[in-house]
């Protein structure tokens, strides 16, 4: 079965060997990307290490049980990528999650879940989770969006890009919800993963400018964080899709 995530830049740094989808892998010897699983079914995380411990370019260095273990542990070890259930006892991987981006955000949250509701999906975009892959997802998506979270890009599920896509779909276009000018070259650089400052730079303004333009932004487009402007900007064709197809070859 060939899946298909789409892939949104939305933050520019680049870890560990990796490389955005549709881009090829580093084929040569370099340092590997480290992971955490935080996973509740032990048979479920069994099943992904081994899988992740048959790729040379992957190191699982810690496993975890629940969420306060998954915070603790990730905490710790500093991994260059954390991946996250929803449910996790103790505390939610989305509170994990929210926490990790706060005080470790070079940490990239990919989180796994069995679930493809939109109130998830936003709320894990909102906390800065760097991805969101249903667990229907092939063995080569996961290694594919392992890399390109690592490497700075947004991965979405298919299925739940276009759920989210879709709930936005009923904003109208940009000049329709009353972006000015300026808001419409702020979002079109947000979506394309550059930071405040360097917006700032582009535009030639001051950084408080461009973070007035972002609220206002997020407030116009009625969405909860720069993602999810990102996925409307892209939905509605205003900046270019990065589509990675897999057809279960790592």
């Amino acid at each position: 079965m060939t899946l298909r995530t789409t892939a949104v830049r939305v933050r520019g740094n680049h870890r560990g060997g990796g490389t955005p989808m549709g881009g090829a892998m580093a084929t040569g010897p370099g340092p590997r990307l480290r992971l955490v699983i935080a996973e509740d079914h032990a048979i479920v995380r069994a099943g992904v290490r081994a899988l992740l411990d048959g790729e040379p370019e992957l190191e699982v260095v810690g496993e975890a049980a629940s969420g306060p273990e998954a915070l603790d542990l990730t905490s710790r070890l500093l991994p260059d990528v954390a991946l996250m259930d929803i449910r996790l006892p103790g505390m939610s991987g989305l509170a994990v999650a929210g926490a990790l981006h706060t005080t470790h955000p070079q940490v990239r949250v990919l989180i796994m879940s069995a679930f493809d509701d939109v109130d998830y999906i936003r709320e894990a975009l909102r906390v800065g989770a760097a991805g969101y892959l249903l667990k229907t997802a092939s063995p080569a998506e996961l290694v594919r969006a392992i890399h390109s979270v690592a490497a700075g890009t947004v991965v979405l599920d298919a299925a739940v890009s276009e759920k989210v896509a879709g709930r936005l779909q009923d904003v109208p276009v940009a000049a329709g919800v009353g972006l000015t000018a300026r808001e419409g070259e702020v979002l079109a650089l947000l979506a394309r993963g550059l930071p405040n400052k360097l917006i700032a730079t582009r535009l030639n303004c001051g950084l408080r400018t461009v973070e007035g333009h972002v609220t206002q932004v997020l407030a116009k487009l009625g969405v909860r964080s720069r993602t999810e402007a990102a996925v409307w900007a892209t939905a509605q064709g205003l900046v270019d899709q990065e589509l990675s197809q897999t057809s279960g070859q790592p």
